[in-house]
């Protein structure tokens, strides 16, 4: 399913389109918070089958992200951790480009998936597992009324071999229409 507004497309990520990602991918340091690996071309297509393999399982919905007003695309974000029976699910392994940070980009991104996930996926609960030192996105994702629920000590390596504590975000359903009349009031 693609999720669009006017200034951000969301298409799903497949091995037919991550190739437009490479030049992203390759970034130094962007994904230095991630367990992932994405910096070749090589890695990429890995990082994009396990995510694949997860929507196959039905766990996960990975996105290529496409920014309207540069016409380039920008990185990549999905639904993962989704538990359909408890209604809850995960945005994250988001990623997008240096030259797309700060831009506006990822909140109206954000807001795509949360309204979407809301209304027509009818989950009742979004949570983001951050770096506890990812300061930057921890400060987006309060920005979009999430709440810090808690600071899993020690909980994932990341491929250099640190040990990071992760921080657990939530936004729950009925949150949802008063961060968006608030952050989103012209959308």
């Amino acid at each position: 399913m693609v999720l669009e507004n006017y200034r951000v497309k969301l298409m799903p990520l497949t091995l037919d389109n991550f190739h437009h990602l490479i030049p992203v991918a390759s970034e130094e340091n962007l994904v230095q918070y991630s367990p992932s690996s994405i910096e070749t071309p090589e890695k990429l297509k890995e990082y994009v089958q396990t995510a694949l393999e997860q929507q196959q399982l039905q766990t996960s919905l990975p996105y290529i992200i496409y920014d309207k007003q540069n016409a380039s695309f920008a990185g990549s974000t999905r639904y993962m951790n989704i538990h359909w029976k408890n209604k809850v699910l995960h945005i994250g392994s988001t990623w997008i480009g240096k030259a797309f940070q700060g831009t506006g980009l990822n909140s109206q991104m954000k807001y795509l998936m949360l309204e979407n996930a809301f209304h027509q996926m009818d989950f009742e609960k979004v949570e983001f597992r951050i770096d506890e030192r990812n300061i930057k996105s921890r400060k987006a994702v309060e920005k979009l009324g999430a709440v810090l629920e808690g600071i899993l000590r020690q909980d994932v390596y990341l491929t250099d071999g640190f040990k990071r504590n992760t921080c657990c975000y939530g936004l729950l359903k009925q949150e949802w229409e008063a961060v968006k009349s608030k952050n989103f009031p012209n959308v």
